[in-house]
């Protein structure tokens, strides 16, 4: 039981992960309609940025701040000048596009901040461990992770359902000229929400560099997982990317942690170890298909 309460809360861990990720993918995915490889990049550049700035500040505040502020800037920038001519392209030269521009941030990184895995420190207010469920002490800097994600959650929510900003945005995705003809402007308001995408990734980034390697091609790794916790949630709904994110951290976690072990029980321990790693890696996609059975439009469908 000790071993299953420590994998649920790394699961939750790495699901406020993917929703930081997910929650601005979706935005954008679902109200302007822009297939963004390129996310993953906004939030390579947010952890770099983070690791380099609390490695010349030693303040990890300041780290996660600078990470937020360049991936919202690099990404409201992306949008401005390379993205806005997408939005009315076939959904394929949205791919190729932002295919290259992953390609193009990859190498960007790699001249500024060198090839070499870079590794954040955590910090000294959230080192050490805590005990909450007896026997099973958790690492307080996980905690803080989720605790972060649920307070961006919930400000999300409230920012898209219950604020004027948030029914410009939600009109503006299926009635874009109606609000055009009212005098909203469309373009600010477009970048604006791809602005906040790009900053959540940043956040993301920011934050798990102290848990991960922060190196090259750091996004490309979880894009896949990302779109994966879109399609399951329901495209454009905040709802939908939490409620996707938890499921698909929670089975990916568990997953790699009890398969192999209980393929040993009816084969050999050295093929139960590379089956059961190569079938957790596709657990994931399992629950988007069994996902897309029985709602083929995810879970929670819309703008909400």
């Amino acid at each position: 039981m000790t071993l299953l309460a420590e994998q649920l809360l790394n699961g939750l861990q790495y699901g406020v992960t993917l929703f930081l990720l997910a929650a601005g993918l979706t935005l954008v995915f679902g109200i302007m309609g822009l297939i963004n490889l390129a996310h993953g990049s906004l939030y390579m550049v947010g952890a770099f940025v983070a690791a380099r700035t609390q490695a010349g500040s030693g303040s990890f505040l300041m780290a996660v701040g600078a990470g937020m502020a360049v991936a919202a800037f690099v990404g409201m920038l992306m949008e401005v000048t390379i993205l806005r001519r997408l939005y009315f392209r076939d959904h394929l030269d949205q791919v190729l596009a932002t295919f290259g521009l992953i390609l193009f941030f990859n190498e960007a990184m790699a001249m500024l901040f060198g090839r070499q895995p870079m590794m954040a420190a955590i910090p000294d207010f959230l080192s050490g461990s805590v005990t909450f469920i007896p026997g099973v002490p958790y690492p307080i800097y996980r905690l803080a992770i989720i605790a972060v994600g649920a307070a961006v959650a919930a400000i999300l929510y409230g920012l898209i359902v219950h604020t004027r900003i948030g029914m410009l945005v939600r009109a503006g995705a299926t009635h874009r000229d109606m609000v055009r003809a009212l005098g909203v402007r469309i373009g600010v308001l477009y970048t604006l929400v791809f602005g906040l995408g790009a900053l959540l990734a940043g956040l993301a980034g920011a934050m798990v560099g102290p848990l991960l390697s922060v190196q090259v091609g750091m996004g490309d790794r979880i894009l896949i997982s990302t779109f994966v916790v879109i399609v399951i949630g329901g495209l454009g709904s905040i709802r939908g990317a939490l409620a996707g994110a938890m499921l698909v951290g929670m089975v990916d976690t568990l997953a790699r942690a009890y398969l192999p072990a209980l393929l040993k029980l009816v084969m050999a321990a050295s093929d139960a170890d590379g089956f059961g790693a190569g079938l957790s890696s596709m657990a994931s996609m399992m629950l988007m298909a069994v996902v897309l059975i029985i709602r083929p439009r995810g879970l929670f469908p819309g703008h909400g």
